[in-house]
């Protein structure tokens, strides 16, 4: 099943503020606000590396065709991930729908990591 929409087509997605930016952000689960940041951020764990490696493949993929690229880290079974539209200077609707696209695609194998 295709995730949303993501190409580079669409047009450019500005700066959520307001209620749309509350409502945007309240419908992603487990996401949590940068401290001194304008971004997102959730860390992902997997069964182990392969699942978490293929799972960062996948994303790279979707990634690289809407031209909206995550910051993320992985070690061994743990991804983590921080999203910014650096182009609006914070965050943006590109980044609630990779975190949607993120989420759905991580499934149940990739369960939110707590904190560090």
């Amino acid at each position: 099943m295709p995730g949303p929409d993501l190409s580079r087509r669409q047009k450019m997605s500005g700066k959520l503020t307001g209620k749309t930016r509350e409502k945007a952000l309240a419908n992603l689960n487990g996401w949590s606000k940068v401290r001194g940041r304008d971004a997102i951020e959730k860390s992902y764990k997997f069964k182990d590396f392969n699942e978490a490696f293929g799972f960062m493949s996948r994303v790279a993929l979707a990634a690289e065709k809407a031209d909206h690229h995550p910051e993320w880290a992985n070690v061994y079974n743990r991804v983590d991930v921080v999203l910014t539209t650096h182009d609006a200077g914070g965050v943006s609707e590109k980044d609630v729908k990779l975190a949607t696209l993120m989420d759905k695609w991580a499934g149940k194998a990739g369960k939110a990591a707590a904190k560090k």
